[in-house]
């Protein structure tokens, strides 16, 4: 529950700042007649959601709800499951298997929240339509798809990683001498 709200955290911040400043930040600019992204926020009076405008903090607030949740719920043991299909923890090589986990979770939350987002985001003011709200969730697929595929391998999961063992340290000392301790038993 840790590792997922230290994760939920580093991420929904990055995703809320990749979304507004390079898929969404030059027609932002060029709509609101702004110099930059936040004055350009500022000028349309917050962030579009839930068919009006909200401040930036609503929308961290809402998506992190929306990513913790879903994290917890099937984030975390699907994709564990999933990477326990091709990896065995216990024989492999723990970066293999981890990278597995990486890989099995971005492949189910992308979609998953990207679905989520397309509804937040939909522009209801020109009224409903199914189609429509696919193909903005298909497009928001393509977009998130590549930047949570690095961002996570290369960037968050290692940040998570060492945050984890920082804030957990005598855990993880003490568990690793009871281990040896057994292995010396044996």
């Amino acid at each position: 529950m840790i590792f997922a709200l230290i994760t939920v955290i580093i991420t929904v911040h990055a995703y809320v700042f990749y979304s507004l400043y390079v898929v969404n930040g030059a027609t932002l600019k060029a709509i609101n007649n702004a110099s930059g992204v936040i004055e350009a926020v500022s000028n349309q009076g917050g962030v579009y959601m839930f068919g009006r405008f909200v401040p930036i903090w609503t929308v961290v607030v809402v998506e992190f709800a929306f990513a913790y949740c879903l994290e917890i719920i099937m984030g975390s043991p699907l994709s564990f499951k999933l990477a326990s299909r091709v990896f065995d923890p216990r024989k492999d090589h723990p970066m293999l298997f981890e990278t597995a986990i990486i890989c099995a979770t971005v492949g189910l939350m992308c979609p998953a929240m990207s679905l989520i987002a397309a509804f937040l985001y939909y522009p209801y003011y020109e009224g409903f339509n199914f189609v429509a709200l696919l193909a903005d969730w298909l497009k928001l697929v393509c977009y998130n798809f590549p930047f949570a595929f690095f961002s996570q391998l290369f960037f968050i999961q290692p940040l998570t990683r060492t945050i984890f063992k920082l804030i957990f340290a005598k855990n993880i000392k003490a568990r690793d001498e009871a281990s040896e301790k057994a292995l010396k038993a044996e």
